[in-house]
């Protein structure tokens, strides 16, 4: 019985779906005195992506395109083909959105907590633009040392950046050395717990 109401709902709702405007076709209406026009040049694919309206009857899924209006597309000027590959391109290329892959594990596996060091290599505020002026940092030094953990916290009130688990002040004193040649004067060294794998 369930069966046959979902099939019946679909057969009603299906018709009543095909006879409706499309998206397109509400943007595309006449417009009225006053109002400007909207003209859309899409491929068939992407018109039918848009204009497909989808059904959910209790677990059942149908999926019906609404009648498309043939669209032509516009050709393009060769100076707006050129204009856009050179965007896309520098887009791609820019330093700002690389991202490193962190190579290193987020835990480490039977890792034992015990006091230790990190260097801070960044603390700020508690703003989004703190938050990625942190995740920057730690781009730019896992871009430099790939092996070495990184890590970005929230401890209130403030985004902050450490790097690395040593047990001794001399190991995070050589680590400080290195950042502060790296550019990151503000580097200091910290005490806390760290997780080890011995």
């Amino acid at each position: 019985m369930k069966h046959f109401i979902q099939i019946l709902v679909l057969c009603i709702g299906i018709p009543m779906g095909a006879g409706a405007q499309t998206f397109t076709q509400r943007l595309q209406k006449q417009p009225t005195a006053g109002q400007g026009s909207v003209t859309i040049h899409q491929s068939d694919s992407i018109d039918q992506l848009v204009n497909s309206t989808v059904l959910t009857v209790k677990g059942t899924t149908a999926t019906t395109t609404a009648p498309t209006t043939p669209t032509t597309p516009k050709p393009a000027t060769p100076s707006t083909t050129s204009k856009t590959s050179t965007t896309s391109t520098t887009s791609l290329t820019s330093p700002s959105t690389t991202v490193v892959p962190d190579t290193m594990p987020k835990m480490i596996r039977n890792g034992h907590k015990v006091v230790g060091y990190r260097v801070q290599a960044f603390a700020g505020g508690n703003s989004r633009k703190d938050r990625q002026k942190a995740e920057q940092v730690r781009n730019s030094i896992k871009s430099h040392y790939p092996n070495v953990p990184v890590y970005v916290h929230f401890y209130s009130p403030r985004w902050i950046c450490r790097v690395g688990n040593y047990r001794t002040y001399e190991e995070a004193h050589q680590m400080l050395v290195s950042l502060r040649d790296l550019g990151f004067d503000q580097a200091t060294i910290v005490k806390g717990k760290i997780t080890v794998a011995y």
